[in-house]
């Protein structure tokens, strides 16, 4: 079967255009809050925290954008293929001449297109606050595309498993939240003292906040091929569990 570009594009752009006819849930209200975190942290915690002469609102722009990167992905993803699920559109999805990448292209990559608009629009609200610079931009803009492609496809795989509106949750909210913010994302992993160092480092989303933090100010926690290839390995594990869930149907037929 040939490429589907049509169907493709036709996925994409109802998908893109539902973050514009919600825009204050979409945009407004992650850029609001990752705002309050920059005003609010930077200024109760700026002065006592030493980087080594890296200014502390500039150390947790990556961080923050990486909180914001995961969670919005995953749930913008879960919500696009689980609102086909529940309405049971997902039926004429399946009998149309729609492959497997044209479906994943379609509803993963205007997933992973709203968290880069969100993370441009981040970043330039944080020039505003904070002064900051990426020292490596290029690497900067690929590690972030690999990162959205990689939690977009994770919502995917959610969206698919939930069978209720409070599963759509449960990750985001109950897993991914909690070791963001136990990441590194608000101070470095080298002032953890004894073993809480050692717990960091079981943490998968350490190495996530740390490749970002790379790529801004030019050193992190760990070497950054390590953040890159953990990356690179978890999007293909979400490829490989996609492709076996449209092999069996499970969660597609039920």
């Amino acid at each position: 079967m040939t490429f589907n570009a049509r169907g493709t594009y036709a996925i994409f752009k109802n998908e893109l255009m539902r973050m514009f006819r919600t825009i204050f849930g979409s945009i407004l209200s992650p850029v609001i809050t990752t705002s309050l975190y920059l005003v609010v942290f930077g200024a109760a915690m700026g002065d006592r925290m030493d980087l080594g002469g890296v200014n502390y609102g500039a150390f947790i722009v990556p961080g923050l954008l990486m909180l914001t990167l995961l969670s919005e992905s995953t749930s913008n993803a879960s919500f696009g293929i689980y609102m086909p699920k529940f309405t049971g559109a997902i039926y004429e999805l399946l009998s149309a001449p729609v492959g497997v990448a044209e479906t994943l292209i379609g509803f993963v990559g205007a997933a992973a297109v709203k968290s880069l608009i969100l993370a441009a629009i981040i970043l330039g609200t944080a020039a505003l606050i904070v002064d900051y610079s990426i020292a490596h931009p290029i690497l900067a803009l690929g590690y972030i595309v690999l990162v959205a492609a990689s939690f977009s496809l994770l919502g995917f795989i959610i969206g698919l498993w939930a069978d209720g509106f409070e599963k759509l949750q449960i990750i985001p909210l109950l897993v991914l939240m909690p070791l963001t913010f136990l990441g590194g994302t608000f101070y470095p992993i080298s002032a953890l003292e004894g073993p809480w160092q050692y717990v960091a480092m079981v943490n998968p989303v350490v190495y996530l906040v740390s490749g970002l933090r790379w790529t801004f100010l030019g050193e992190s926690d760990f070497p950054i091929m390590l953040s890159f290839g953990a990356t690179l390995g978890f999007l293909l594990i979400c490829i490989a569990v996609i492709g076996w869930i449209f092999k069996t149907g499970w969660r597609l037929r039920e």
